[in-house]
């Protein structure tokens, strides 16, 4: 209608109809063209989205399947995107536990490399292909054995520093000068302590250096004090000037471990001694000659004790020449006296057990001679004061003089074996003591032959008087026992007389020829005996 009231020919109706055809037709195809593009954006849009699925599922290292929903390209990305959202989202997790997991890794290790300084810039890189749970746990298993071993370490810092720290106050070091010289976190409770292998191996060696320190201070003053208590033996030094000193000479008892007390082994301790050591041994000096003639006379009472002889003015007048001569050291003198003291001790132990036995001997024979004296009196038994006494004493007497002639074979032995392991006489009381020994047991068994020739004289004289009364009719008067001592004491009863030998000497007895001679002619048979005998038998 518009055509024609504008009055347009066919030809340009043709025209115009076919170029809006045309037109018609091109923006179809854009149409076309364009939901084609789209279609395929969707489809590529979808393809990624598969692939990062994949990926994440790969990376993440789930298990679960994912499979193309059914349905149009909107309807399968619609199922597609709660699936990509939740993996994304895991992703974002794992990542960060990754970040922090090897974040403390790498700051525990640049501690124990000691360079942390240095790493507080860098970035921790973390590997997104590798995300599984399995990667994961690896690293929180390598950060675990590296918290255990920083906690390891941190207790070896500590144990270092607490040895410094006792090591310091026993010897009086300055703790925070030696601790801050090797790290300064050490001594800072601001800043963590360096656990870095450079600190503990310096702590190790500033240890190991003081505990060297403290063994050689500790070795130094036990010398001391055993210079200390010999030089105060020998100056017979007062109390209060030794207990001065007592928290050094302690050392001498103690170990390494034992000294903990606070300053013990500081160099002022350590000086105070030396220089008293230094005033003794000068003082010592002065007073040597006095102490040479104090050991010598020690020598002496050692020899004394054992019944040693020993020329004790011949020693001292070589002391005083010694000495005098000024050609010997006053202080190897001193030790040469030191070690005859100890072997005139070493000595004096050898021959204890035999002068034991050599007192136990003599009392035993003192006991014998009382016992002989004892039984000779006639009045033993009276009622007189202190018999009873004398009765409980002569039991006893009998049962230690049945035991002396063991006795004496026994202390034989002893001196003989001692002799021989020696190679020289047992000497007791500047004589030897094995012919003393030899003397008395050939005296005692002469003395027991005389006691028994009294008896059997005592035996005759009384069957005698028994034929005399039976011819005569009367008993005659008793007489003492020939060779009975009249020298007793009739009240008591307590015998003073001597005719035994004693092991140390032979006062009042003679064990010569002449009187075993007169002994036998005084125990022959009466020759009245005879004649009786004879007019008997003429009746």
């Amino acid at each position: 209608m518009i055509w024609d009231e504008i009055g347009e020919s066919d030809d340009e109706r043709d025209k115009m109809l076919l170029q809006l055809e045309q037109e018609c037709l091109y923006v179809y195809r854009r149409k076309v063209e364009m939901t084609r593009k789209h279609k395929a954006d969707l489809q590529q849009f979808l393809a990624e989205s598969e692939a990062e699925i994949a990926n994440l599922v790969s990376a993440l290292g789930e298990h679960s399947c994912f499979s193309r929903a059914k349905g149009t390209i909107n309807q399968q990305l619609s199922a597609l995107k709660p699936v990509l959202e939740d993996l994304r989202l895991k992703k974002e997790k794992r990542i960060k536990e990754f970040h922090e997991t090897q974040s403390q890794i790498n700051q525990i290790r640049s501690e124990i490399a000691g360079n942390i300084l240095s790493n507080k810039g860098a970035e921790t890189q973390v590997n997104e292909s590798d995300l599984t749970v399995r990667k994961l746990g690896e690293l929180k298993s390598y950060l675990q054995e590296l918290q255990n071993e920083k906690v390891l370490r941190l207790k070896k810092v500590n144990s270092h520093i607490n040895t410094i720290h006792s090591l310091s106050l026993v010897m009086s070091i300055d703790f925070l000068k030696t601790v801050g010289d090797v790290h300064p976190s050490l001594i800072d409770p601001g800043q963590s302590k360096s656990i870095s292998n450079d600190t503990l191996a310096r702590l190790t060696g500033v240890s190991n250096s003081l505990i060297q320190d403290k063994q050689q201070r500790l070795h130094k003053l036990k010398g001391f004090a055993s210079t200390l208590i010999k030089l105060w033996d020998l100056l017979d030094m007062p109390i209060d000037e030794k207990k001065r000193f007592e928290h050094v000479t302690s050392f001498l008892t103690s170990s390494i471990d034992e000294v903990s007390r606070q300053g013990s082994l500081g160099l002022d301790v350590v000086e105070q001694t030396e220089v008293e050591v230094e005033r003794l041994n000068v003082l010592k000096a002065s007073k040597m000659k006095e102490l040479v003639f104090k050991r010598q006379h020690e020598l002496e009472e050692i020899y004394k004790a054992v019944h040693m002889d020993v020329d004790s003015d011949a020693a001292r007048q070589i002391l005083i020449s010694l000495i005098e001569s000024g050609n010997v050291d006053l202080s190897d003198l001193l030790s040469s006296m030191d070690d005859q003291i100890a072997k005139a001790k070493q000595d004096a132990l050898s021959r204890k057990d035999i002068l034991e036995k050599v007192e136990k001997w003599k009392h035993a024979s003192e006991e014998e001679k009382w016992l002989d004296e004892y039984e000779k009196d006639e009045n033993r038994y009276s009622a007189g004061r202190g018999a009873h006494k004398n009765l409980k004493r002569a039991e006893k007497a009998r049962i230690l003089v049945s035991k002396i002639p063991c006795m004496v074979e026994n202390l034989t032995t002893k001196v003989k074996a001692w002799e021989m392991e020696k190679g020289f006489p047992f000497l007791y009381e500047k004589a030897s003591l094995l012919p003393k020994l030899e003397e008395y047991t050939m005296l005692r068994q002469e003395r027991e032959e005389e006691k028994r020739r009294a008896r059997e004289q005592k035996k005759l004289q009384e069957q005698l008087a028994v034929e005399q009364e039976a011819l005569f009719g009367s008993r005659p008067t008793t007489k003492k026992p020939l060779g009975q001592s009249t020298n007793t004491n009739s009240t008591v009863g307590t015998p003073i007389g001597r005719r035994v030998m004693t092991p140390s000497g032979r006062t009042g007895f003679s064990g010569t020829k002449e009187h075993r001679e007169s002994s036998r002619v005084n125990n022959v048979i009466p020759l009245n005996y005879v004649a009786l005998q004879k007019d008997d038998s003429g009746r």
